[in-house]
């Protein structure tokens, strides 16, 4: 996991933490793959090697997720398999919420694609999305991946 983070571009990156990571720590790999009552987490692997991660924070209601896939994969339907099948595993869950840079135009498309009723609010350069799980992630694509 922590060769995946280093081999994302500084702009990947930035897209998902919202700042480089040039070391990460342990406790941030610990809160990456952390899986209880409330915490989820994905990995996509092709041939041993991670190509995306996927996370999700429970809280009640509401599911706060984030997702990331090396700049190699991204286009073609990973980030969106790997966020249908974690919401698929978070039971209960009515609401999706996320943070996404706002020049990050690739994931915003791909909100509006899923949750076209999304309340998309901005707030110091960032979109906070909220949407309501009703429909969402059904079905899944054909891919060389492993989640």
């Amino acid at each position: 996991m922590r060769k995946f983070l280093l081999g994302l571009s500084l702009h990947t990156q930035s897209h998902r933490f919202f700042a480089g990571v040039t070391k990460p720590s342990a406790s941030m790999m610990r809160a990456l793959l952390a899986r209880d009552e409330r915490r989820d987490s994905l990995v996509a692997v092709v041939e041993d090697r991670v190509i995306g991660h996927a996370m999700a924070f429970r809280d009640g209601v509401d599911v706060e997720i984030a997702v990331v896939v090396t700049d190699e994969w991204q286009g073609v339907g990973v980030g969106s398999q790997l966020v249908r099948t974690l919401l698929r595993r978070v039971s209960g869950a009515e609401w999706l919420a996320m943070d996404v840079m706002g020049d990050n135009r690739k994931v915003l498309a791909m909100v509006r694609r899923a949750w076209p009723d999304a309340i998309m609010t901005i707030e110091s350069g960032s979109v906070q999305v909220r949407a309501e799980l009703t429909f969402a992630e059904q079905g899944s694509v054909a891919s060389p991946l492993t989640v």
